[in-house]
């Protein structure tokens, strides 16, 4: 049975890493086909507008897209494409996995394993009630967290553990100073936690949070976390592992779910072919756990892992090879389709 996937080919890198993503799925014979859906430049350019009616249309029709980096202009349009999309659908829980990869430029070359769970509709980050004064000297926004979302938040990751097999949860806020906001997040978060003995449940505070993934990232199962810290904390642990190029993420609600390439649209480069594909191809994996076919996730994780550890000489330069974004693709689909 076909599957049509919404696909948002970006801007900048972006349509040249999708182009190889869909490729290796292409290659793997699942049964999916895909309509492109404007957004961002080419939609301004299009459409007059970052964001159409219809492309968000085809998203409701299909719940499941993938989309390469999009540009926000600055001065005009949405404050973040991204945070319109997660409002618009709901799209509540940001996941992003950190796993070491092996012949990379990263400082764990092995024992990082870890998911971030970062609640993604409310909190500091989303921008509410943001004010400056007529004279400038202050400004002012609004945080607010809610029971609904730190519950939903909170459950997905508990859930999230059972399904993947892992033990371990550990719930991070700064509930000491901001006993308010952080606090509610920390009580519901207790609260939900006592319904899943079989996982074990750690708080710990943000800074020391980051403390301890620099030093012992190896510690960390899943970590669920409010908006702000979770967005940091996310970066930072692609860090650990050689950075955003080896970075997907989902965004996943109850009627829809966007997988996609964490970093930007990477300008200076877009059109020299050597864009590392990975993070979207990561993040294609996701999209196939979430519709079912975790079989096929699981073979593309391990064919880009066999290309990573051959040193092919088809890897992008950012990965030590000579190759270009489609060679690096067809490599990989080589391997997978075998």
């Amino acid at each position: 049975m076909t599957q049509t996937i919404a696909v948002i080919r970006g801007d900048g890198i972006g349509p040249e890493i999708m182009d190889a993503t869909l490729h290796v799925l292409d290659a793997m014979q699942l049964g999916l086909s895909y309509e492109d859906v404007d957004a961002g430049m080419v939609a301004l350019e299009k459409h007059g507008d970052l964001l159409p009616k219809a492309s968000l249309e085809t998203i409701a029709r299909y719940k499941v897209a993938l989309k390469s980096p999009l540009t926000t202009p600055v001065g005009e349009g949405f404050s973040s494409i991204n945070v319109a999309l997660r409002r618009h659908f709901d799209l509540y829980a940001n996941v992003r996995p950190a796993k070491s990869f092996p012949n990379t430029k990263s400082r764990f070359g092995e024992g990082v394993d870890l998911i971030t769970v970062r609640e993604n509709t409310e909190g500091a980050y989303i921008g509410e009630g943001q004010m400056v004064s007529e004279d400038g000297q202050i400004a002012t926004l609004t945080q607010k967290i809610t029971r609904k979302g730190s519950e939903r938040i909170v459950r997905y990751a508990f859930e999230l553990a059972r399904q993947t097999g892992r033990k371990k949860v550990t719930v991070v806020h700064k509930a000491n100073i901001l006993k308010s906001t952080s606090g509610l997040f920390l009580k519901v978060a207790r609260e939900v936690a006592q319904e899943y003995t079989d996982i074990q449940c750690n708080e710990m505070i943000v800074d020391n949070t980051c403390m301890q993934l620099v030093m012992r990232p190896e510690q960390f199962d899943i970590i669920v976390t409010t908006n702000l810290f979770g967005d940091i904390i996310s970066d930072l642990c692609a860090g650990l592992v050689g950075g955003l190029g080896l970075a997907p993420g989902a965004n996943i609600g109850k009627d829809a779910a966007i997988f996609e390439a964490v970093h930007g649209s990477a300008p200076d480069i877009a059109g020299k072919g050597i864009a590392n594909p990975c993070a979207l191809l990561l993040a294609a994996a996701q999209m196939l756990d979430h519709i079912g076919k975790a079989d096929a996730a699981t073979r593309l994780r391990e064919a880009i892992v066999a290309t990573l550890e051959a040193k092919d000489p088809a890897l992008t330069p950012d990965l030590g090879g000579s190759g270009t974004t489609m060679s690096f693709a067809e490599a990989i689909a080589k391997r997978v389709a075998g």
